[in-house]
């Protein structure tokens, strides 16, 4: 697990890619963890005409973590790790931190003539990365994840303490997929991604 940037460098910068080579050899996946954004970000887009208190959940669960995630697992794509890289597994939470939501107009306004990427942008959010729960027990946004990467790709997670685990678990029971759907969801998923 890797909590986001390090001092303001993420795992774009070629030094952290010896970590990359090491992970992709030993077939381990890298769950990309929130934290909070650099402090100039937070001082720029997250202090304002409002209390301390707002800034600092805005910061963090109530917007930034997520936003600094989706940032960071762009950061890595567009830096050609992944090409360099291309068994790389990487996992992120909270139902893909928004990027499901934003996935067609990434793929829209990032064509491969622009990356030059080996691949159109949207096949690394459907072949490098899977996506955890993580407490977002939220059914619209697990429908968008759902339908933009597939079930294989999703896996189940509370985010005890943080969030009910009975709400985590009453959510998995309700989800509206199949039953072998859930199953995948459930265990499966993270049954064949760890090789537990």
């Amino acid at each position: 697990m890797v909590h986001g940037h390090s001092h303001g460098r993420y795992l774009d910068d070629s030094y952290f890619w010896p970590i990359l080579e090491r992970a992709q050899e030993l077939r381990v996946p890298l769950y990309i963890h929130p934290t909070a954004p650099p402090e100039p970000v937070i001082k720029a887009s997250y202090s304002g005409n409002f209390s301390q208190e707002i800034t600092e959940l805005m910061a963090t669960a109530g917007w930034g973590w997520h936003i600094e995630t989706a940032i960071h697992i762009l950061r890595i794509i567009f830096s050609g790790a992944l090409d360099v890289y291309s068994r790389l597994q990487l996992i992120i939470g909270h139902l893909g931190e928004g990027i499901p939501f934003m996935l067609p107009r990434i793929e829209r306004m990032f064509p491969t003539r622009l990356t030059k990427l080996n691949k159109p942008i949207g096949a690394y959010f459907r072949e490098n990365i899977h996506y955890t729960v993580s407490g977002f027990n939220f059914t619209q946004p697990f429908i968008d994840l759902f339908l933009q990467v597939g079930v294989e790709r999703i896996m189940f997670s509370a985010d005890y303490p943080y969030s009910s685990m009975k709400e985590a678990i009453d959510f998995l029971v309700n989800l509206p997929v199949s039953p072998q759907d859930k199953e995948r969801i459930a265990h499966c998923n993270a049954e064949r991604l760890l090789r537990i």
